[in-house]
């Protein structure tokens, strides 16, 4: 091995080669264990939220591997829709092009062509993090398998009714000119105003004061409401105010929604600007007025003065005419959440439009069966934490329809065709919608129109139950349309669906009775989260029937468990679970395991416009300060901050960002994922686990330095323990057991902790604390096994003359050997889900001399308690002894600041007969460790000399300090430093008295642990004073 760690010289080359030999397909051979990576967007980079959530999925698959269970990582991308768009529209704008005018059929092939050229970026990226998923059945989802589930599954649920299209309130982007889901909203505390209006009474007799934060959209008012027990309007219910600048009478109503303390306890409602007002409007059925076109400029509804204005400059007008008039009562300024497109950075508006949507009643009941239970038993799907089910619940009781239709290019295009009547049939294709218009044209079915959509399914669809598994299976495969021939490998967006009629037996005979009229598909696109909620089947082939018996449906569907963050359990947990259930009679998963947030290590959410973003390709390979400079400056939604930010960066990494590797980034992400809400990352968790596999390097070259050249065990035997080395079949998880019979009491000891932080692993794994996981393999392989075993080992390797160890020096010393090897190589496999480079590197030296075959430290068994069962207590006893006085000793030696190079005398006192007899056999190793020239027992009633003292049960070990320290000096030296100390615990008590209720919280937590450290220390100094004043502990 390298003297050095350095992991740029072998990560790259280990994941190649696992790759290259097909460790991470499906071996077909075992018990299931099924995982599927939420698809990030193929636009996108790997953000830290990504590669937290994937080293945690990548370790339960190499852990699961490694118990010999049949593991598939089902791996693909996200087209995007939203996103995508934005950055080819931005891409062809340096060229001078503008969508609209290149049109959607060339725009499209512009998005084909980006695909094909940097659509694989966070794939490799993944790569780069050790994800070893399968990546032969990689999916995008405008491939044409998950296409043409999209297409069915719309298909189905418009046939029984489930899919409708209506007039709603949707959020709006008036930049991208779509609706957008409440996920793509981010709604922030900004400085605003509060508006005080007057509304003159119909009849003359006074007015009303109306508060508002947006005037402009008074244009569309249809009622002011006040709160039916505020006696102070009681009277004007039923009455009607002229509203300024449009001069139209609108009615006083009451309703429970008004908060009588806000503003003047009088509300303005516009239903087709407000979604409370629109519920408002809609339980009193009043009239809904839009003023908006869909780029927020003032439409014709408005008066004609403010026709063509967009709604900043609609604003000021409104509010100069007002106060012209003296209706403008009161300005003052006001905090307010405002809501804004998360991709363009626009306020959102609540926008009245034409959208596709889902019902949601049955669908959502059934989605709370399935996590809930019924009749007292419990649901399929849990949740960990546990106390996630109450928002799910919380979500799934006060759940909307869904509004699946977006105004895009980029996606799948919805299946659904009009006549020039504005009729509308929804079909797998147009062959088919063609045939589902003639049929209703037979039919006399006049009726159906865009208005009432789900009323025609009952003549124009075979309307039908939730679907089952072998209606599923009735499905023929289907013929695909080719995408453009820049993007091969997919299907382009206006193609989606395009698939024969599914054989019925009925497209031949309507054939020849087709209407000649002429079919214009729908021009919008399903949102990405609707082909997000079929990932779990339509990746496993659904509905086709080859498809899905290549691609393992039976066997890998439920899926084991879905790694995922609270943030998207509604937006594609539930659709996910209520999906897959409606459409295969199964639940997509069985456990939901819901992360934390990965927040800086302020708690601060990361997000380019604060420049707090860490790239983890850049922790893993390291950045320089300009490169870093330039990545959080450019491209921002506000260039303005750019100054703000470089000068936070060059003061937070002056030296840019050192390459960790991606060990320790992954045992960093490991360590940090608690149950709670929050991960605060902090890169400083990075450079100490660096220096764990740093230790482990180290440790590893000691290990192979003090093994012999052949293998230690016999190889006939290992062999027969191990099987032939193949990498399919149960043979090479076989369990390789122990060769030999420890000859010493630390082999024996350390066997025994082996087994117990096996166990411990195997119990934190199963609940998901992979930051348990993490503690466990930290302590046992840094403490345990470097610090001491290691340690306790020196002794016997080197043959000390006196030890006094059990049996013959050489047979001790070749058994220490082989404990040595055994229990790195048992430590690499416990390591190896969380750190899998570094432990395959190290492996590959200790495999051959312990006589194990194999390709890979993946394909080998992990270790499980039972491996290395034995009788340790007694061992275990006699080693925490020894533990414990080089312990006291060591800490001795600390707080007389001898130096570690000196050796110092001890004087034994007290115990009973099991002591000396420890110390006789310890002796070796207490010498070494505890850097001791000499043991001398002092009878008992002997006094001894001026010592400090170590007590291990009724034995003292006591180190004479005549000749070891100045006294005088080293108590004044000490004095001064314990004033020293407490003058800093009186600043800091000071800080905390003044600061602790006005401070921020992480501020005053910083100040509180600088004050335990400080009082840590002074507890410290005092003791060390105490033992030189009296001479003894």
């Amino acid at each position: 091995m390298d003297k050095s760690y350095e992991p740029q010289d072998f990560e790259s080359k280990w994941y190649a080669q696992w790759e290259a030999s097909g460790c991470f397909k499906p071996t077909g051979h075992g018990t299931p264990y099924t995982i599927l990576l939420p698809p990030p967007n193929v636009t996108g980079t790997l953000h830290m939220g990504h590669a937290f959530q994937h080293t945690l999925m990548d370790a339960l698959i190499r852990y699961q591997r490694m118990r010999g269970r049949d593991t598939l990582w089902q791996v693909g991308t996200d087209h995007a829709g939203i996103a995508t768009e934005m950055v080819v529209a931005r891409n062809i704008g340096r060229d001078g092009l503008k969508r609209d005018e290149l049109g959607r059929e060339k725009f499209i092939e512009k998005v084909w062509e980006w695909k094909g050229e940097s659509g694989d970026t966070i794939a490799r990226q993944m790569r780069r993090m050790g994800a070893s998923g399968d990546w032969s059945r990689q999916v995008f989802t405008m491939d044409p398998m998950p296409s043409a589930a999209v297409v069915e599954a719309f298909v189905r649920l418009h046939e029984q009714g489930l899919i409708y299209r209506g007039q709603r309130l949707v959020n709006w982007d008036p930049v991208l000119k779509t609706a957008i889901s409440d996920l793509e909203v981010v709604s922030e505390e900004e400085d605003g105003f509060l508006w005080s209006i007057s509304y003159p009474l119909s009849d003359g007799s006074g007015s009303l004061v109306v508060a508002t934060t947006r005037p402009e959209t008074m244009l569309g008012d249809v009622a002011v409401m006040v709160h039916p027990e505020d006696e102070r309007y009681a009277h004007r219910i039923g009455q009607s105010v002229r509203l300024p600048l449009c001069e139209r009478d609108i009615p006083i109503i009451a309703d429970d929604y008004v908060d009588r303390a806000f503003g003047t306890g009088v509300v303005k409602v516009t239903p087709a600007h407000d979604f409370n007002d629109y519920a408002v409007g809609q339980r009193h059925g009043l009239p809904i007025i839009n003023i908006f076109t869909p780029d927020a400029h003032i439409n014709a509804n408005a008066p004609e003065t403010y026709r063509g204005l967009d709604r900043v400059a609609a604003r000021k007008a409104v509010l100069a005419d007002l106060e012209a008039l003296g209706l403008l009562v009161e300005t003052k300024k006001h905090k307010l959440q405002v809501p804004r497109g998360d991709r363009t950075g626009q306020i959102i508006e609540p926008y009245l439009t034409d959208q596709w949507f889902v019902k949601m009643d049955a669908l959502a009941q059934r989605g709370l069966e399935l996590v809930e239970g019924v009749d007292g038993k419990p649901g399929a799907v849990q949740f960990v934490p546990g106390n996630w089910i109450s928002t799910y619940r919380h979500w799934m009781g006060n759940i909307q329809d869904w509004c699946i239709s977006r105004q895009l290019w980029w996606g799948h295009r919805i299946p659904a065709w009009y006549d020039e009547a504005g009729r509308v049939y929804v079909g797998r294709n147009e062959q088919e919608a063609l045939a589902k218009a003639a049929q209703a044209t037979r039919a006399g079915a006049a009726s159906v129109g865009a208005a009432s959509v789900a009323a025609a399914s009952a003549s124009v669809g075979a309307a039908s139950s939730r679907d089952d598994q072998s209606s599923d299976r009735a499905w023929k495969a289907l013929p695909q349309v080719e995408p453009p021939s820049v993007g091969a490998d997919s299907v382009g967006a206006d193609s989606v669906g395009a698939a024969s009629s599914r054989d019925s037996g009925t497209s031949d005979r309507t054939a020849t009775a087709l209407p000649t009229t002429h079919l214009r598909q729908d021009d919008d696109v399903l949102e990405t989260w609707f082909s997000s909620a079929l990932w779990p089947f339509s990746t496993m082939g659904w509905p086709d029937e080859a498809a899905m018996a290549q691609r393992g449906f039976d066997r890998y569907l439920p899926t084991d468990v879905l790694v995922t963050g609270f943030d998207i359990i509604f937006f594609w947990v539930a659709r996910m679970i209520f999906m897959t259930d409606h459409f295969t009679g199964r639940v997509p998963f069985r456990e939901v395991y819901i992360t934390g947030l990965v927040r800086d290590a302020h708690g601060q959410k990361m997000s380019k416009s604060k420049g707090n973003v860490l790239d983890p390709i850049d922790l893993i390979d390291g950045i320089g300060l300009e490169d870093l400079v330039a990545k959080r400056t450019t491209g921002l939604m506000r260039p303005t901050d750019a100054p703000k930010i470089e000068k936070a960066t060059r003061k937070e990494y002056p030296d840019g960002i050192p390459a960790f590797g991606a060990d320790a980034l992954r045992f960093t992400f490991a360590s940090l994922a608690t149950h709670g809400r929050d991960i605060k990352f902090d890169l400083n968790r990075c450079e100490g686990y660096k220096n764990f596999c740093n230790k482990l390097w180290n440790a590893a070259r000691f290990v192979l330095m003090n093994s012999s050249e052949s293998a230690i065990v016999n190889r006939e035997s290992a062999e027969h323990a191990i099987g032939t080395g193949s990498t399919t079949g149960a043979s090479y998880h076989s369990p390789f057991t122990i060769h030999h019979s420890p000859q010493t009491d630390p082999e024996l000891w350390i066997l025994a902790q082996l087994a117990r932080t096996a166990a411990e692993v195997q119990t934190q794994f199963a609940a998901y604390r992979f930051d348990l996981v993490a503690q466990a393999l930290y302590e046992f392989t840094w403490n345990t096994f470097c610090d001491w075993f290691l340690e306790l080992a020196k002794p016997a390797l080197s043959n000390v003359e006196g030890s006094a160890l059990q049996g013959d020096h050489a047979r001790a010393a070749a058994s220490t050997r082989h404990t040595l090897l055994f229990v790195l190589e048992a430590t690499l496999r416990l390591l190896h889900p969380l750190i899998p480079f570094v432990t395959e590197e190290i492996w590959q030296q200790v495999a051959p001399k312990l006589g194990i075959a194999g390709p890979s430290i993946s394909l080998r068994p992990y270790p499980q308690a039972d491996e290395f069962a034995g009788d340790f207590a007694s061992a275990e006893v006699d080693v925490e002894w020894l533990k414990a006085a080089v312990t006291g000793l060591r800490r001795i030696r600390s707080e007389l600041n001898v130096a570690p190079s000196r050796q110092v005398s001890l004087l034994l006192q007290g115990g009973d007969a099991s002591d000396r007899m420890r110390v006789a056999r310890f002796g070796a190793q207490l010498q070494f460790l505890a850097r001791i020239e000499s043991i001398v027992w002092l009878d008992a009633g002997v006094a001894a000399p001026a010592a400090a003292t170590a007590l291990v049960g009724e034995l003292s070990l006591r180190i004479p300090l005549a000749g070891l320290i100045d006294l005088d000096a080293e108590r004044a030296r000490l004095a001064k430093e314990i004033a020293r100390v407490e003058g800093e615990i009186r600043k800091s008590e000071a800080k905390l008295a003044n600061f602790a209720d006005k401070a921020p919280p992480a501020v005053v937590e910083q100040e509180r642990t600088r004050l335990t450290d400080w009082s840590g220390k002074q507890q410290a100094l005092r003791r060390q004073l105490e033992l030189l004043g009296s001479g003894n502990a």
